[in-house]
């Protein structure tokens, strides 16, 4: 959703700016008539974009904001946006400090990168209430429970498997005599 704000208003500052501008060399015009002077003040509208202030450092938001403006037209925003990294690691932290050491770490194994790091380390994260050894059975069992099942299927290794389990995820009987299918 930034980015889509973002190239807006980037859109909406590029548009913006390809319009016919002239300058004078003030903000005011004026003529005098023998009736008397008008004075005309030709200074432009402003779009001010929001301020947006974040006044604690314990929330895991930030706030982008953004203006644009012609002389007919200004838009301005303002946005916060969550970053659920962070409150993952908050969360995480929470739970360790009160003794829940293996829902901290199921917590961040939620993650695709701690959950391959803890793979490769022999230690694989906790599921279903087990760990170690336990826990690496389960994931072998049910492998589209894993946080990166979509990178896992791809493994050469693993095709034979995510075929066997496909064939009886789907309900349609099976035509073994068809060649080339299997």
């Amino acid at each position: 959703m930034k980015y889509i704000i973002s190239l807006a208003m980037c859109l909406m500052t590029i548009l913006l700016s390809f319009q016919n501008i002239y300058g004078a060399d003030s903000n005011t015009v004026s003529s005098s008539t023998v009736t008397g002077t008008t004075t005309v003040d030709r200074t432009p509208s402003t779009a001010s974009a929001p301020n947006i202030i974040i006044n604690n450092q314990d929330v895991c938001t930030s706030g982008i904001s953004g203006a644009a403006q012609s002389a007919w037209f200004g838009i301005s925003m303002g946005k916060t946006i969550k970053d659920e990294n962070c409150e993952r690691l908050k969360l995480a932290r929470s739970l360790y400090g009160m003794g829940m050491k293996v829902a901290s770490v199921t917590l961040l194994c939620q993650d695709i990168r701690v959950f391959k790091a803890m793979m490769m380390a022999g230690t694989p994260c906790p599921i279903d209430g087990k760990i170690g050894e336990a826990a690496k059975v389960l994931w072998d069992e049910d492998p589209r429970r894993r946080p990166d099942y979509d990178e896992w299927k791809q493994i050469s290794k693993n095709k034979e498997k995510v075929r066997e389990m496909e064939t009886y995820k789907n309900d349609e009987p099976v035509d073994w005599d068809d060649e080339g299918m299997y």
